[in-house]
């Protein structure tokens, strides 16, 4: 049984968690977890994300327009999202960057949304939750350009680029995908990165780690990610909970 375990990226407004989310939230603490982030997607999302802050002390949000989202976004959104930042709960800007994968919303709107918000996050003084899906090189463009503090999640890139963005001071999250029989560049990502500029991550309802893959994801299977990078690098599975707990809360200044 572990314990210190900090989930910096989840999304339990999402409506696979529908039917039990109060459940779920209510076991997690028993599981080991002592953080989690709920990151928002829309600002429907936000709000979801505030209220569940607010009813279960260790649920912390950021709020954000993911890429999906940013053709929907409304000209004031900034000033709307500004609101959700003042909450005492919010701790970073996301989930904010591009997707060229599903294309969902035109690159010309996604750049502008993420550097929108890329702008806010350094006037707030707040870190952001990127999201980065084929898109590497505009990504890492912009993030040189603003130099935000925070996390590129799910990582999907090379060792090359994860040094890239060790050089800017910032983060890399790492979850389920890890652990996939066809992970190339995250295993090689996993066994290169310094452990002081690592995070662990579900994503869920998404990305669960084998042997879930392909069920519901939820903070309690972040241990199967740990165990699976502690092999790799050869240190205790608590050690390197420990070690991402203390980066996590480092990155969203949380003290207590």
């Amino acid at each position: 049984m572990y314990n210190n375990i900090f989930d910096t990226h989840a999304h339990y407004d999402d409506e696979r968690f529908s039917d039990d989310l109060l459940t779920v939230l209510a076991e997690l603490p028993s599981a080991g977890i002592c953080r989690v982030v709920n990151c928002s997607t829309d600002l429907n999302s936000c709000e979801k994300c505030a209220e569940m802050a607010e009813k279960f002390d260790y649920i912390y949000f950021a709020a954000g327009i993911h890429p999906h989202e940013a053709e929907e976004a409304q000209t004031d959104f900034i000033e709307k999202l500004k609101c959700f930042c003042r909450h005492n709960k919010c701790v970073a800007i996301g989930e904010i960057g591009l997707d060229y994968h599903y294309d969902l919303s035109p690159r010309d709107i996604q750049k502008d949304v993420f550097e929108k918000q890329l702008i806010l996050a350094n006037e707030l003084k707040l870190p952001v939750i990127i999201h980065d899906r084929e898109a590497h090189e505009d990504t890492l463009s912009l993030l040189k350009k603003y130099k935000p503090s925070g996390i590129v999640h799910c990582f999907s890139g090379s060792v090359e680029m994860a040094k890239e963005i060790v050089k800017l001071g910032m983060y890399i999250g790492l979850g389920g995908a890890v652990t996939f029989k066809n992970a190339k560049k995250p295993v090689e990502v996993a066994q290169f990165l310094p452990l002081d500029k690592l995070v662990l991550e579900t994503d869920c309802p998404y990305m669960s780690p084998v042997p879930y893959r392909g069920k519901r994801n939820d903070s309690s299977l972040i241990k199967y990610t740990a165990e699976f990078i502690s092999q790799l690098r050869n240190i205790p599975v608590q050690e390197l909970l420990n070690i991402t707990t203390d980066n996590a809360n480092k990155i969203f200044g949380i003290n207590e």
